[in-house]
């Protein structure tokens, strides 16, 4: 049992770290071929790469059930669509310098589910979680009265995009994978007609007159889904609380390379609603701590 559960926290870590290090590297280095095309890839390229791991472990069977039924087809195009409004925006705040802004969405995003959980699942608030929700809700308002330009929209949208789509899969309760493939599988139609319309204007850089870029792009799809496998075993190993508290490695990795790294301005009143922010976290990481 405790080999499992090292075994889970370490896959957690491995998971979080390709999210707040690697993938960060990873699409920071192609956006000279500009965020649209790189959007449209990782939609294409991750339902190829998810058709591939579904057929590696047989789980056709499951993909089968699920799209039989009709709450789940409803459930994952819309959940389809909050992924690909969680994909596209991150990207753009890689490829425009906004890696700092995008982390705090994903500093807020685990309180803000547990928000969300109260309103919808009726899940109990103790008095440290509804504190940490009130800072974060402060830190918010701050921006938004101090310095409007400040706020980091990409930030609230990556965060409250990927609240929304955690919150539906709970609902409904799909196989990770299997979900993530439906929800590629909705997108993919759009993406390869946008492909179609960059490639006929000849904004593509993906093409077989550079293979090795090429090559490059087509690893969209694994750099979504091998993290996502890491850390969705890691939680069932682990469990839900040690892998939650374990995902804060993402958006502080992020926060690291974006300020040091890539030297993104980080303003006063900035800093002030995110010491908001790392305040709540370090509350809401002691509650998981103490209630697990």
């Amino acid at each position: 049992m405790n080999q499992q559960f090292n075994k889970g926290l370490l896959l957690t870590s491995l998971g979080s770290f390709w999210w707040g290090f690697i993938g960060v590297i990873y699409f920071k280095y192609l956006d000279f071929i500009g965020y649209v095309e790189v959007v449209i890839h990782r939609c294409i390229w991750t339902a190829f790469t998810l058709i591939l791991t579904t057929i590696f472990f047989s789980k056709w069977k499951i993909f089968f059930s699920v799209i039989s039924n009709k709450k789940y087809l409803i459930a994952l195009l819309i959940s389809g669509f909050l992924i690909f409004i969680n994909w596209g925006v991150w990207i753009y705040a890689v490829a425009t310098n906004r890696i700092i802004d995008a982390s705090f969405g994903y500093f807020i995003m685990p309180i803000l589910s547990v928000f969300l959980g109260y309103i919808f699942f009726k899940e109990k608030l103790n008095n440290k979680r509804i504190f940490a929700i009130t800072l974060v809700m402060i830190s918010i308002m701050t921006l938004i009265f101090f310095s409007l330009r400040s706020l980091p929209w990409v930030g609230l949208i990556v965060g409250f995009s990927w609240a929304f789509y955690n919150l539906i899969r709970k609902k409904i309760n799909v196989d990770t994978d299997i979900g993530l493939l439906i929800e590629s599988l909705f997108i993919l139609p759009f993406a390869l007609f946008s492909f179609y319309l960059v490639y006929k204007n000849g904004y593509n850089d993906f093409s077989i007159d550079n293979i090795g870029l090429s090559l490059f792009i087509l690893l969209a799809g694994p750099m979504t889904v091998i993290p996502l496998f890491l850390y969705v075993r890691g939680v069932e190993l682990s469990g839900l609380g040690p892998a939650g508290m374990i995902f804060y490695i993402t958006p502080t990795l992020q926060f690291l390379l974006g300020y040091f790294h890539y030297n993104e301005p980080f303003s006063l009143i900035k800093f002030v609603s995110f010491i908001f922010i790392w305040i709540a976290v370090i509350i809401y990481l002691k509650d998981l701590y103490e209630n697990n």
